[in-house]
This record gives C-alpha cells, structure tokens and sequence, in this order.
C-alpha cells in the first residue's frame, strides 16, 4: 500500500496543476451563475487579486498557528485563486515555470539583489 503521506511524483504534481489551470482558462465566458470560477474571472484582474490575497492571508494565519489541516486546506485554495488570477492576467503556469528556471541554482540572496529587492 502507498504512503498516504508521500507525495505524488513531481510530474504528477504539474499534471495536476496543468489540468487545473486548464479547467480555469476552460470557464473563461462561462455562465457565472453555474460557475464560481466564470464569476471570479468575470470580476477582472484586481478582483481576481484581492480574492487571492484573502486566501493568502488565510493559509498565513493557518501557518502563524501551526495548524497543518487548516494550512493544506488554505494553501489549495491559495494555489486556484493564484491560478485564476494566472488566468485573469494572461500568464499560463509555464511561463511561472520558466521564472523559477531561470533562478534555479541561484542563491535567494544574489536573485533578490538582481531584482532590486
């Protein structure tokens, strides 16, 4: 039997959220009457991000009180509302996959300071 706490292999993981950001691009038009994420798309970008940084702030409280439940359950919705907001903006997960590339054996330091941050 596998390990309910081991997590799926890394392809599975952008399988995942491929076919999540699929669905989310898919509801663009759609009916926001029948479809939460139609009317969260339908709102706009500034929307999209406000609803986004609730959930961020959920999953942050979540982790500030170490309760795990509670910090898986938000960090999904944190990763579709980022999605949505993804999908409001015009940016697809490979172009984020393509960010995180490029800063891959960069120290966090050095990337921070090559951004001005």
């Amino acid at each position: 039997m596998a390990d309910m706490d081991a997590p799926p292999a890394a392809g599975a993981d952008a399988a995942i959220i491929a076919r999540l950001y699929d669905t989310i691009v898919s509801r663009k038009g759609a009916d926001p009457q029948t479809s939460y994420t139609a009317k969260l798309l339908g709102r706009g970008p500034v929307q999209c991000a406000k609803k986004f940084g609730e959930e961020a702030v959920e999953a942050a409280l979540a982790g500030a009180l170490e309760d795990k439940a509670g910090l898986i359950a938000e960090s999904a919705d944190v990763l579709f509302h980022l999605m949505v907001l993804w999908a409001a903006a015009g940016v697809t997960p490979g172009d984020v996959y393509a960010a995180l590339a490029a800063r891959e054996g960069r120290s966090g330091i050095d990337e921070k300071k090559s951004r001005g941050a």
